[in-house]
């Protein structure tokens, strides 16, 4: 039997320290009027984020009609903040 399978398989795993985010789609944010405040308690309330989770991250799903939302969130993809940007929202990303 080769070695690698006698020796056991035990040790450091990075997973117990990752983040995870809940994701959001562009065109999940279509919900709010025009100059609306998301952060995540707007987003709970709607229903978009369930569950517990270390933040939010926006990602570029879809395409956003142009508002005037101003966004509070922990992550953004590249893809989604200059599509966001383009539609005249303001991002701003919190630490978590």
């Amino acid at each position: 039997m080769p070695l690698i399978r006698r020796i056991p398989k035990r040790g450091f795993n990075n997973a117990v320290f990752t983040q995870r985010f809940a994701p959001v789609n562009l065109n999940s944010l279509d919900l709010f009027s025009d100059g609306a405040k998301v952060d995540e308690a707007a987003l709970r309330q709607v229903g978009l984020v369930k569950g517990d989770w270390a933040g939010i991250k926006i990602l570029g799903g879809g395409k956003l009609k142009p508002k005037n939302l101003i966004l509070e969130v922990h992550a953004a993809s590249g893809s989604a903040k200059s599509a966001l940007e383009a539609a005249g929202a303001k991002v701003t990303l919190l630490k978590s």
